[in-house]
């Protein structure tokens, strides 16, 4: 089978320069980029491969003009700097050693030796960037059209190589599959266990990354079933709320949010989401978001996202089932009075302007934040409130 070079390739500078550098048939696109484009999807990054090595691979690139920055060289990857455009160049390699977490590699120049150490089938396709020509060593368009996720060879060889292509198999079940491979699910529930020896922020890459997919709710309550998450997050047990969620964003035409939906599948607890944004090591960014998501909304959305902002009201809303449209492009008010007024209406700095300050945000916020002119009114009624008790 061949496939067309489509346009993007075609109108990529970068990457024809890349490939007459490296030189006819040593330099194919792999991986996603030829996976995404026979699905027809949109691809941003472009890989190629060469049967290259990697000192070679620089000096070829440095002769034609190219930067070759040798970010994984050790491993066999160089990023090239062509015209502007970023790309990853990556020597043919089989696999010496592995733990689970990291292997050691060897060169080669075996294109198939090549595919072979890769996951699934679907990623392990090549293609000629200038003829288009595909070449696909276990069956992987057949797999794609299919949409079947499969293990290259034996899964349980394969998991043992690297552990996280358990969530691997569930994220790209997610994203592409209608099939989940018998032998492949049978091994990935068998070798669950095995995620207790990544680091958690490869899990958490993955997880996030498959709460978004297409097929999230199903592939979630899949593992769920078989056990997946008892060994790093036993938390997730009920996919009943994220599939609630899933609604609820569509209904208000809000794109998923990985953050939000993993808050979907914890208890409504603070604490656990605490700890949950802690063993995940999550930005603390992510971890404030994912502890407030667990807590009510309160009946306003205006108000809410007045108080919190936009982004964590609508991460309640949607959790709770409430008018997240309403808020989504809302341009919040500020509040049109300041310490400073009210010190000038008679007020002594300190503790009361500060209090009062805030009584008239309330009210303020509680009439739905009325124009100036009504503020002003609000502030006179506090001002003298306020005077009178200290008189």
């Amino acid at each position: 089978m061949t496939l067309l070079p489509p346009a993007e390739w075609r109108d990529r500078p970068g990457l024809a320069r890349l490939v007459a550098a490296l030189g006819v048939g040593n330099a194919r696109i792999v991986g996603g980029a030829v996976r995404d484009t026979l699905l027809g999807i949109e691809t941003a990054d472009i890989d190629l491969a060469t049967p290259h090595d990697p000192r070679t691979v620089i000096d070829l690139l440095e002769a034609a003009g190219i930067k070759a920055v040798p970010t994984g060289i050790d491993h066999g990857t160089i990023t090239a700097v062509s015209s502007d455009e970023v790309y990853e160049v990556t020597t043919l390699r089989r696999d010496v050693t592995t733990d689970g977490r990291r292997a050691t590699v060897a060169f080669t120049d075996d294109w198939r030796e090549d595919a072979a150490r890769r996951d699934f089938t679907i990623n392990a396709l090549y293609a000629d960037p200038e003829t288009g020509e595909i070449h696909d060593y276990f069956g992987g368009i057949d797999d794609l059209e299919a949409r079947h996720v499969r293990f290259i060879g034996d899964p349980y060889r394969r998991i043992a190589e690297d552990h996280l292509r358990i969530l691997r198999f569930f994220r790209f079940l997610a994203r592409f599959g209608d099939i989940a491979d018998p032998e492949g699910l049978h091994a990935c529930t068998e070798r669950a266990n095995d995620l207790m020896a990544l680091s958690r922020e490869r899990i958490a890459n993955e997880l996030l990354r498959l709460l978004v997919a297409p097929r999230a709710i199903e592939v979630v309550a899949l593992m769920i079933e078989r056990g997946v998450f008892v060994p790093v997050l036993p938390e997730i047990a009920d996919v009943s709320h994220l599939a609630d969620l899933a609604k609820h964003e569509a209904d208000a035409g809000i794109a998923p949010d990985p953050i939000r939906r993993l808050a979907a599948l914890l208890p409504t607890d603070p604490a656990v989401a605490a700890s949950v944004g802690a063993r995940l090591k999550l930005s603390n960014k992510q971890r404030q978001r994912l502890e407030s998501a667990t807590l009510p909304a309160d009946a306003d959305p205006h108000a809410l996202a007045y108080r919190l902002g936009t982004e964590l009201a609508v991460d309640r809303l949607l959790l709770s089932g409430g008018d997240a449209a309403a808020i989504r492009d809302w341009p919040r008010p500020r509040l049109p009075m300041s310490g400073g007024q009210l010190v000038a209406k008679g007020l002594k700095a300190g503790p009361d302007v500060a209090k009062t300050l805030r009584a008239i945000e309330d009210r303020w916020i509680g009439e739905q934040f009325p124009d100036a002119a009504r503020v002003a009114a609000i502030t006179d009624e506090e001002v003298a409130q306020a005077l009178d008790a200290t008189r």
